[in-house]
């Protein structure tokens, strides 16, 4: 233990001389997080303000055919607007949505037949979506009214048409709507709990042989066990640190941020739940990067593995958009989905069973000892001193 020791403190005590670099591991990433959430949060508050509160100007094909519903929408705040190509503006990203309204629509008003009104809008552009659904309610708003005034009109009651009341009743808790808005923030603790300490380990093994620095510390001693142990060990201590910024930064922007921030419901009892739920990942990632980077003979040559590692957090998001499934308790043992699983239950403030716990921290921790396993294999090959 006491060799193990003086390898972590060696290492510390290395890391702290480069203060750039400590500065960039330990806080870049809680930087990100508060910029990245204030900054949506008050995107989002400003682009709903203005665009569901301000007056609307959209193109109306054919309004000379419906003066009653063009005088309606201007009533709701919708304009009449002139545009001399409305289909080749919305192409252009020049208007967001317009109406098409039919020639015959005057007839077979005055007939009560349904007339034909068509909105107009290019549904993959997010930006085009509140117009588009502010003109959709406003048209069904007045579809409703003119429907029950035409049966008011003829002496029949307008509750005939609605032979039933349909409502919903949302059993979700307030926070796991919340959580929903939170969708992404898994990835990020995820990602920077996997690869927050890579600049260290990389220095540590890569560089070490890179600078032919590593064949002392291997005369020394201390087994290769304990100089495994002590550098995977030093690695979690930065990357904790790194992760316990990062939960705070998390806190931090949820007390801040409008909008968004007033979704966040994040308890100091919740911060403590996702450092523990980050503790294996970042054991994984540790010890996982402590093999690339002794099998790496530069730092350049481990940091070519970095783009591929940063993908590997994304891909239990990128699954469970594809194809949502309900938990499962073998989703708790697989790297990346489980704490994928786990950090959106906390931030829905729902219950973690001791079960999951127990499964979670059991195949991660198994993982992790795996890969400490092979890292230790590797130290113990004589070439690893030899860069080239």
């Amino acid at each position: 233990m006491s060799r193990m020791t003086t390898v972590l403190a060696k290492e510390l005590k290395e890391l702290s001389r480069d203060r750039k670099t400590l500065g960039l591991t330990l806080f870049m990433s809680p930087v990100l997080i508060v910029m990245l959430i204030f900054g949506m949060g008050t995107f989002m508050k400003k682009k709903h303000t203005t665009q569901m509160d301000k007056e609307l100007e959209i193109a109306m094909v054919g309004a000379e055919y419906a003066p009653n519903l063009v005088a309606y929408l201007k009533a709701q705040g919708i304009h009449l607007k002139k545009v001399a190509d409305p289909d080749a503006a919305i192409r252009n990203q020049d208007e967001d949505v317009y109406l098409r309204i039919g020639k015959d629509f005057d007839e077979k008003w005055r007939k009560g037949e349904p007339a034909m009104v068509e909105v107009v809008s290019d549904s993959t552009r997010q930006d085009a979506s509140i117009p588009t659904r502010r003109v959709h309610s406003q048209l069904q708003a007045y579809n409703q009214t003119v429907g029950a005034l035409r049966l008011v009109a003829r002496g029949i009651s307008p509750a005939v048409i609605s032979p039933m009341v349909v409502t919903d009743k949302d059993l979700s808790t307030p926070e796991a709507r919340k959580g929903l808005a939170l969708s992404f923030m898994p990835y990020l603790l995820i990602l920077g709990g996997f690869i927050g300490g890579a600049a260290f380990v990389i220095d540590m093994t890569a560089g070490e042989r890179e600078r032919q620095s590593l064949e002392p510390l291997l005369t020394t001693p201390a087994s290769r066990s304990e100089i495994v142990t002590g550098k995977i060990t030093a690695s979690v201590c930065i990357s904790m640190l790194s992760v316990l910024f990062t939960c705070l930064a998390f806190k931090l922007a949820a007390m801040i941020t409008p909008g968004l921030g007033s979704m966040m419901d994040v308890r100091m009892m919740a911060v403590v739940k996702m450092m523990l739920i980050l503790v294996p990942i970042v054991a994984v990632g540790s010890a996982l990067l402590t093999v690339i980077s002794s099998n790496a003979k530069s730092v350049k040559e481990a940091q070519s593995y970095m783009s591929m590692l940063m993908l590997l957090p994304m891909l239990p998001t990128i699954i469970l958009m594809i194809n949502p499934i309900k938990n499962q308790l073998w989703m708790f043992a697989v790297p990346f989905l489980s704490q994928n699983q786990l950090l959106l239950k906390v931030l829905r403030s729902e219950n973690i069973p001791a079960l999951e716990w127990l499964v979670y921290f059991g195949a991660n921790l198994g993982i992790a000892w795996l890969l400490w396993f092979a890292a230790v294999k590797r130290y113990q090959n004589e070439k690893l001193a030899v860069a080239s």
